[in-house]
């Protein structure tokens, strides 16, 4: 049986029901009570996904080939050189973008992503928001800019997933399922690695390993994975020979790797966001691309492998012995283009930049720890393996993911231990020191409190308006407490809620301390309030009630308008139970349960 949602969404008018064909309304009756149709859909989302990604992929390429006048086997960060004069394309792509932006940018609002979708919006995704930004991910990357293109295959492919699931009208838990699936498939094809792409799904875009999710996400990821094949795209994946075997020693000294991957993940997030502050304080929108895309023209002038994602640039650097400094070069050069492509308004992720920066650190860690004692203490190649996953984890998260593309690309389960060992130091410390992945942090720039794709939107959607007790007694704060005496009677009501003569909010009087012994009768009503300074808006979530609640130490608020007029009460016992109930069906989601 398919997962009961945490929340119910509208029923269905009948008269619209009834001009759904048969065909279709069996469809939706045997993907919402069938596993099997339920893989099978994941399965189909997969594949579309596959394809979308090659199309994607090769769409930024040929733009690439044709601005950069670049051989056929050949991609930009490999190229030895460039011509100057083709590197002005970078400026007019930046150009080129602000343009695209400014005429398909139909609402101010930011757009939604795959993560944003399933934290909050319970899976669905807007066709316009992944048109924008696959076409700007598409365009930054064809121009140049160290972007990769992996936050376009992610969106459209979890857009797939997510247009299958509304057709079908399914259940919130099943949407976010079919979005994981479909990015994670998108991700499978991207990087040739099937297990890398469901733990993708699992830990970014789902935000937990789900058992009711195992079967669709790995049969999607599996799907995108043999469609990219199949039409004959390179993957992203380095395929290595196995180095030597990892011991315990190996595993402290890649302990302190991990350590310095972190601090550099996290020095790397903070400059972006430094940089586009600055940019955004002191350029016009219009201008920060191209102004951007002028900032790496030195830079790509110096080398080539600072530009775009960097598949062909980590390829050469693993496979050739390169001089010290020219790598420390390469890993100053990239990390600058990272930050001003990003600061500057080029649309894209860190993904495989992180993924290309690891191997680089890693490099330098063996090659630096070699000079340190005179002889080679790592392997430099399974260095630059673990300082890669380090990296993108700091950056990305997801230890499990690169954990399981390094398996994928090695086959070596001694260097995946040791990968995942700096992995997990790695997490510990970015949540530590700085508690966000890259797509999370910049949730948290623009407001949002999500952590994590972990479904929150039921707390959204669970408003103080929605939980309220309408018609709550009223009475005015001038009255005396002998007259609230007479008009609530002990046993007519718990509570009740007192009114300035303007008809705006007072406080909260309980009846019982209006009948304790000692009270003055004569006093106004308003001498037994509390709570008179706090109270909610109907539209704030669960969790900022509950926060009120703890702060303002009372067992009752009122809700009040914009106005300051008393709309209903809510308790805090009623929000706790609440969220309790919310929470237990979320976790019986969770694990498939009915």
């Amino acid at each position: 049986m398919r997962p009961v949602p945490h929340l119910h969404l509208p029923h269905p008018n009948p008269r619209l029901l009834r001009r759904v064909p048969a065909w279709l309304r069996w469809l939706r009756q045997k993907v919402r009570g069938s596993e099997f149709s339920f893989i099978a859909l994941a399965i189909v989302a997969g594949m579309a996904a596959g394809l979308a990604t090659v199309l994607i992929g090769g769409i930024a390429r040929g733009i690439q080939h044709i601005l950069y006048g670049l051989p056929a086997d050949v991609r930009l960060s490999g190229a030895e050189w460039l011509d100057p004069w083709r590197l002005l394309v970078l400026p007019a792509g930046g150009a080129a973008l602000a343009l695209f932006t400014w005429a398909v940018r139909a609402r101010k609002r930011p757009l939604v992503d795959a993560v944003e979708a399933n934290a909050l919006h319970g899976g669905r995704m807007s066709k316009a928001d992944s048109g924008v930004i696959a076409g700007q991910t598409m365009l930054s990357n064809g121009v140049g800019a160290s972007v990769g293109l992996e936050a376009a295959y992610a969106q459209v492919g979890g857009l797939f997933g997510s247009l299958a699931g509304r057709w079908l009208s399914l259940r919130r838990a099943d949407m976010r399922v079919l979005v994981g699936a479909g990015s994670g498939a998108a991700i499978a094809a991207a990087f040739g690695a099937p297990i890398a792409g469901a733990f993708y799904a699992f830990e970014i875009v789902i935000g937990a390993y789900t058992p009711a999710a195992i079967a669709p996400v790995a049969a999607a990821a599996l799907a995108g994975a043999q469609v990219s094949q199949r039409l004959g795209e390179v993957p992203y994946i380095v395929h290595v020979q196995p180095g030597p075997a990892i011991h315990t020693f190996g595993y402290l000294v890649y302990a302190g790797l991990a350590a310095i991957c972190a601090l550099y993940g996290i020095l790397i997030m903070r400059a972006v966001t430094l940089v586009e502050v600055r940019a955004r304080a002191s350029l016009p929108g219009w201008a920060r691309p191209a102004i951007g895309g002028l900032l790496l023209v030195p830079i790509a002038a110096w080398s080539p492998q600072a530009l775009s994602a960097g598949h062909s640039a980590l390829h050469i650097d693993m496979m050739s012995a390169l001089p010290v400094a020219f790598i420390a070069g390469v890993l100053l050069a990239k990390s600058c283009a990272s930050i001003v492509s990003l600061g500057f308004g080029f649309r894209g992720g860190l993904f495989f930049a992180s993924l290309f920066l690891g191997t680089l650190i890693g490099h330098l860690y063996a090659d630096f720890l070699a000079l340190l004692v005179g002889f080679p203490i790592l392997d430099p190649a399974n260095a630059a393996l673990v300082g890669m996953a380090a990296l993108a984890v700091a950056v990305v998260g997801g230890p499990f993911t690169m954990a399981m593309l390094v398996l994928e690309a090695t086959g070596n389960f001694s260097l995946t231990g040791a990968v995942l060992a700096a992995s997990l130091v790695s997490s510990t410390i970015v949540r530590e020191l700085f508690g966000y992945s890259f797509s999370t942090w910049r949730f948290h720039l623009r407001g949002e409190t999500i952590k994590s794709a972990r479904d929150v939107g039921w707390m959204k959607a669970l408003t103080a308006g929605r939980m309220m007790r309408r018609g709550a007694a009223t009475a005015p704060a001038a009255i005396t407490i002998a007259e609230l005496r007479r008009r609530f009677p002990l046993g007519a009501t718990s509570r009740v809620v007192l009114v300035g003569e303007d008809e705006r909010y007072a406080g909260v009087v309980t009846i019982a301390a209006a009948f304790a012994e000692g009270v003055d009768r004569e006093a106004p009503a308003a001498t037994l309030a509390h709570a008179t300074d706090a109270a909610l808006s109907p539209d704030m979530d669960l969790g900022v009630v509950m926060k009120a609640f703890d702060t303002a130490a009372t067992d009752e608020l009122a809700v009040l308008d914009a106005d300051g007029h008393v709309l209903g009460i809510v308790t805090e016992t009623y929000v706790r139970r609440r969220y309790a109930e919310e929470l237990d069906k979320a976790q019986r989601a969770l694990f498939g349960e009915e």
